[in-house]
């Protein structure tokens, strides 16, 4: 699989996200339903940061990258950021069972089930490696009204990469930039 992902000054893929709402009139223990949410909804007129990583309850994933964002999140919020999103290629339930098990109450979750944005990114990389098929090559970016104005990468973007690189789409670096443009 060729891999160009998208440069800063482009739009984030046009889709729909598959999301999960808690709907009380469907009782039971899984009172949840099914809500369709474009990605104009999410970005449009607004300042976001994304950050994408491989998979719900992977080590790396769980340890450091989202409770880093989690951690960070008031930080970002007074540097302007309306919302932070933690978006994996996996389904609504999933994303959310992940977040109450991590105790994540203020980052969202993008579910990206069908990793059909991860895909127009071009972050979709092949993990048959580990048995994962395809998922999010780990990158974080700051979208303002829609558009990439800052875009981290891991460096050596491939399938089946041998590692898991960590090293510049965790929160802080994603801080430094936005105190640094802020200045």
């Amino acid at each position: 699989m060729t891999h160009k992902p998208q440069e800063e000054g482009a739009r984030v893929p046009e889709m729909v996200f598959k999301t999960r709402v808690r709907d009380e009139s469907i009782g039971g223990d899984n009172p949840y339903r099914w809500q369709d949410v474009p990605s104009g909804e999410v970005f449009n007129g607004r300042k976001a940061v994304v950050f994408g990583l491989p998979g719900a309850f992977t080590p790396t994933c769980s340890s450091t990258h989202l409770p880093g964002f989690e951690k960070a999140y008031d930080d970002f919020k007074a540097l302007g950021i309306d919302e932070v999103y933690c978006l994996s290629v996996n389904d609504a339930f999933v994303m959310k069972q992940w977040a109450d098990k991590l105790g994540v109450k203020k980052v969202k979750m993008l579910p990206d089930g069908n990793g059909e944005f991860t895909r127009g990114m071009g972050m979709l990389v092949k993990k048959e490696n580990l048995g994962f098929g395809e998922r999010s090559w780990r990158y974080s970016m700051f979208v303002e009204d829609g558009t990439i104005k800052k875009l981290f990468i891991e460096p050596g973007l491939s399938d089946d990469c041998p590692d898991d690189p960590f090293e510049v789409s965790d929160a802080d670096t994603m801080l430094a930039y936005l105190k640094g443009s802020a200045a």
